[in-house]
């Protein structure tokens, strides 16, 4: 990977008091030395914001009240942010990164990308228009062993595939904690800042991307059931449908935040005529492997038959396990990249590629929607598409 001339400058909406992602988005981008954090705007409260600023040691001025402000102030900065992390909920993803796009800054913007499909593809058109660099934080697209999962399928190590299974599985809001304050349950089950998808967009959308990120497939068309168990939640907290995929294959997919005993299952199973493949979140650095007729191998991050290490970006030696803060830097560390790359006029490392773009959260969206329109008709077979 080519190095960076300097440092990208970096700024962030949202990430403010009481965030969890907002931290995690900022180690992620320290993580390989290729940003530099010098702006935000943190949080609707300006005080709040102001006061994030001094914790994270950037100039005052560029602590800014809102993300209106934000914007302004940079625009014509010579030392002005390169791109901005979108790290806020979801009603407030459109609005900065369409403003941020138009204002020439890349933008790296977490899941799910819009309120709406209708919003998420203006902002497909609109990076298609910039050139602008864009990537969604889809994190499990980060994971070593799930891009030696999806270079095994191209590779046709699989043959043709037959059945997908995804899941995700968590129990936090087992009880409906949202009415005692917990702010990140809060936000997550109110429809005016999460949208139509409650469990469906926060954690389903994740399974989803998984299975075709990983497979290479696309599904043609879902049956859907959301189901709320949280008395008086507003929004879904279990989801289960069935999907067909393009050249026939079959998926199932079970997300659900009322799981007892579960922390953060994250699991996806891939089956084809040649072989099957399983890989686990809180596993992260083993992917099972089958050949049809042999015994299963457990392959291991860096380890014998693993595959092409170029697909991600090695930061420890095999054996010593990496995890989610690592699959966090990975996608910054490919945004960096592309970003680098068109500095330079150069055309951008083939490990960048696996960095899920703006498409990837307009597909996103179009899924919540038909997953919910077809709960809401009783399971009818829709197109996410």
């Amino acid at each position: 990977m080519t190095t960076t001339p300097r440092r990208i400058r970096l700024g962030m909406v949202g990430g403010g008091p009481g965030s969890f992602i907002g931290p995690v988005h900022r180690l992620a981008a320290r993580m390989d030395d290729r940003y530099e954090f010098v702006a935000g705007a943190f949080s609707s409260d300006p005080e709040k914001s102001r006061q994030a600023g001094v914790e994270c040691h950037i100039d005052p001025a560029r602590a800014y009240p809102s993300w209106e402000a934000m914007v302004e102030g940079e625009r014509n900065r010579p030392d002005r942010i390169d791109a901005v992390a979108i790290v806020t909920p979801n009603n407030v993803h459109y609005g900065p990164a369409k403003a941020f796009l138009e204002a020439g800054v890349h933008v790296i913007c977490d899941k799910p990308l819009t309120m709406t499909a209708v919003e998420a593809t203006d902002l497909v058109e609109t990076v298609r228009r910039t050139g602008l660099v864009f990537g969604v934080t889809h994190t499990y697209a980060g994971y070593p062993m799930v891009r030696q999962a999806k270079a095994l399928v191209a590779a046709g190590e699989l043959g043709a595939i037959r059945v997908i299974q995804a899941e995700y599985a968590q129990s936090w809001l087992t009880e409906t904690i949202e009415t005692t304050g917990q702010k990140q349950a809060a936000w997550r089950t109110d429809p005016a800042q999460s949208g139509g998808g409650g469990c469906l967009g926060d954690i389903g959308t994740h399974a989803y991307h998984l299975a075709g990120y990983v497979s290479g497939l696309k599904a043609e068309a879902i049956s859907a059931e959301l189901s709320t168990f949280g008395e008086g939640r507003r929004l879904d907290d279990n989801v289960s449908m069935l999907l067909r995929y393009e050249g026939g294959a079959r998926g199932m997919l079970w997300a659900s935040q009322v799981a007892v005993g579960e922390i953060n299952g994250m699991r996806l199973r891939i089956f084809g005529t040649k072989g099957g493949l399983a890989w686990q979140q809180e596993q992260p650095n083993e992917l099972i492997f089958t050949r049809h007729g042999s015994p299963s191998q457990t392959l291991t991050r860096g380890g014998p038959g693993a595959g092409d290490t170029n697909i991600y970006l090695p930061r420890v030696p095999a054996g010593h396990p990496e995890g989610y803060l690592e699959a966090f830097g990975q996608l910054y560390a490919d945004a960096a990249e592309q970003i680098t790359a068109q500095w330079e006029g150069r055309e951008a490392s083939a490990t960048s590629r696996f960095l899920p773009t703006v498409e990837d959260g307009e597909a996103g969206m179009k899924f919540i929607e038909a997953a919910i329109a077809s709960s809401r008709q009783g399971g009818k077979w829709l197109s996410p598409r």
